[in-house]
């Protein structure tokens, strides 16, 4: 083999791993760029409303803000409680508690679009947490329920 070969060869196999290597560090910063839940940048998860909390509340009731010192990472996302006890109660059953749709406004997931939701615009149907952007939107979410749940449904994850 020719040193002018050995330096092509060497060449490629360099350019090859630079490939992998700038693939791989993208699809990291990608992966850490986009959280499976909406999360305000300060606030965490649903704007840093406890999930856990909404089981206890009315209809109508306002979301229950978490706390700093009441924290738990999970899919990639900050999500705060306003107790220990709620905190636990989400470790223990994540799935059970996360809202519908990774916490995007119910009703724009229905549309074929995302958008960020106000915490106080809220309802749990059949054991499940849907958000909504504002009143307006969530009232048309339940205009008709069970059709605006069946597009919502078709539309996710795809929907991003």
């Amino acid at each position: 083999m020719t040193k002018q070969s050995r330096q092509q060869r060497s060449l490629r196999f360099s350019g090859r791993i630079f490939t992998f290597v700038s693939t791989l560090l993208l699809s990291v910063s990608l992966m850490a760029a986009d959280p499976a839940y909406y999360s305000h940048k300060s606030k965490g998860a649903i704007k840093g409303a406890d999930v856990v909390a909404y089981y206890s509340l009315q209809p109508g009731q306002p979301a229950v803000k978490g706390r700093d010192e009441f924290t738990y990472e999970w899919q990639n996302t900050v999500w705060k409680f306003s107790s220990e006890e709620n905190r636990q109660a989400f470790i223990a059953n994540p799935e059970r508690y996360a809202p519908q749709y990774g916490g995007y406004c119910a009703f724009a997931v229905g549309h074929n679009f995302t958008t960020d939701i106000r915490p106080d615009s809220w309802t749990i149907i059949d054991d499940k947490l849907y958000l909504n952007h504002n009143g307006i939107s969530q009232r048309k979410f339940h205009k008709d329920l069970a059709k605006s749940i069946d597009r919502a449904d078709g539309n996710w994850p795809n929907v991003r």
